[in-house]
Parts: C-alpha cells; sequence; structure tokens
C-alpha cells in the first residue's frame, strides 16, 4: 500500500503547523522544467512535511510526475500528502486516490473531434526549427497543445522556447482557438517550455483546492493557510489562477532554488 510510505511522517492532524499546506508547481518550481528533482529538494520537502502538510499540482498526468519527482524506491503518492495531477483532476491524498473526471466526457466526442482536427491542422502550417512528434495528447482533464512536440529533446525544447518568445507562437495558437470555439467554455493556459493545455473553464489549478476544504470532514484539519509556489504566474501562465486565488497566499518563484529560499525564510528550515 502506497499509503505505508507516509507512516513515518506525523499524521496531517498532528504535525505543529496543522493548519497550513504548501503547495507546488512541478516545471520551475519543483524541477528544472521537465526534468528530475534534485535530492537537496527531495531532503527539503522531507523535512518540511515534518511540519505541515505538502502536495503538488501540475498539469501533467500522474506517469510525468512519478518521472519527474517520484524514486526508484518510493512511488510519488508516497513522497507527498496531496498529489494532484492534471490539475487535481487526477487526485490522491495520502495515497489512495480520489475520484475523477474526464474532459471527453465533459464536452462530448463530436466537439472533441472539432477541436483536436482544428488544432492538427493549425499545427501544420507552423513554421518552427523543428517538429518532433506527440502534438496533441490527450489526458483525462485536458488537452495539452505542443507545435513542436512532446517528443522534443532537452535541447530542442530549450532552442523551441527562445524561439517562441520571439514569435510567440503559442500565444497566437490560443487566439485562434479562442476566436474559432468561444462558445466551447474552453480555458487555454500556456505552460512549461514547448506548449499550451486546453481544459474546461474552472479546471485550473484552483480545481484542486476543492480536495483541501474535504479534508475538515476527513481529518479535522482546516487549511486555513494555503501557501501556493509556481513560476507560471503571470496572466495566461498555468499558475495564474491559482496563485491569484483569495483562498492561497501566492509566492513567484524563478527556481527550484528560489523555492528552497523561501521555504527556508518562511518555516526555519
Amino acid at each position: 500500500m502506497h499509503a505505508e510510505a507516509a507512516s513515518v511522517y506525523p499524521p496531517l492532524e498532528g504535525r505543529s503547523v496543522k493548519d497550513t499546506i504548501c503547495l507546488f508547481d512541478v516545471d520551475g518550481t519543483l524541477t528544472p522544467a521537465r526534468q528530475t528533482v534534485s535530492p537537496k529538494m527531495l531532503q527539503f520537502l522531507s523535512a518540511l512535511r515534518h511540519k505541515c502538510a505538502i502536495g503538488y499540482v501540475g498539469g501533467s498526468d500522474l506517469v510525468k510526475q512519478q518521472e519527474q519527482l517520484g524514486t526508484p524506491s518510493i512511488p510519488v503518492i508516497g513522497l507527498f500528502d496531496f498529489c494532484f495531477a492534471e490539475n487535481g483532476l487526477t487526485a490522491y491524498r495520502m495515497g489512495e486516490q480520489l475520484a475523477s473526471h474526464s474532459f471527453i466526457g465533459w464536452l462530448g466526442q463530436e466537439k472533441y473531434k472539432r477541436l483536436v482536427n482544428f488544432c492538427l491542422r493549425y499545427i501544420a502550417d507552423i513554421e518552427c526549427p523543428v517538429k518532433t512528434g506527440t502534438f496533441v495528447e490527450f489526458r483525462n482533464g485536458m488537452i495539452n497543445v505542443s507545435p513542436v512536440g512532446r517528443n522534443a529533446s532537452i535541447q530542442e525544447r530549450n532552442d523551441y522556447e527562445k524561439y517562441d518568445k520571439q514569435h510567440q507562437i503559442r500565444a497566437k495558437f490560443v487566439e485562434a482557438l479562442k476566436e474559432r470555439f468561444s462558445d466551447f467554455g474552453l480555458t487555454y493556459s500556456i505552460g512549461g517550455q514547448i506548449s499550451f493545455d486546453v481544459f474546461p473553464t474552472g479546471w485550473d489549478k484552483t480545481y484542486c483546492l476543492q480536495h483541501l476544504k474535504t479534508e475538515k470532514s476527513l481529518s479535522g484539519v482546516d487549511y486555513s493557510t494555503i501557501h501556493f509556489f509556481g513560476d507560471k504566474t503571470y496572466k495566461g501562465g498555468n499558475d495564474y489562477e491559482i496563485f491569484e486565488d483569495s483562498r492561497t497566499v501566492g509566492h513567484s518563484v524563478e527556481s527550484p532554488e528560489d523555492t528552497m529560499r523561501i521555504l527556508k525564510e518562511l518555516f526555519d528550515l
């Protein structure tokens, strides 16, 4: 049982700062973009977890988050009290899975096909330094769209990011989608280096907060302070909504080292 990995930490109601939780974005906050977490960060998070609850919220699916945050001996759902993959559409609490929802189930197959077909046609006409594969990736709660393709290497990702900043490929793509599908009730969120997410309005990272609200009925803990750490906190970035939400205390970071610096100041680690 993955919940056993959490047994070395005090129960949620037994943490010294039990009314507080720290939520983290993944790319650029806990790890360099699409790279693995450092041993130093894992040790830092372990020390923090003895004081308060910790969780992460990311747009990627659980498999990718395991690749970035997990270890060979401990799955990612054992390293955090709360794991929110796909913005919380796939959620785990203390190693146990919570209820999930489906993007296609919400949108419907016909509308979904129209959306994906438009994306593929648009991508075919984009000029960029390189194209790889997996341009539209289906996830349980969203689709992820990448003009260069999610199969890009780290170097190709870095090169595309520079090109995108100059030519605004993703921003223009998002505007085209907003105009074409204005009646679909969708939100578009640019994140990471090479892609953007498309999901139902309201299914951004604030979606995960509903899981924290129910904690009071489960353990008696009321998270009156929710610290959120993210790097894409500007308007249009995939951390913006939760960073600005009145229920959170937002911290904008520039790197995993910056995250650790702020945590050290806040919790005397």
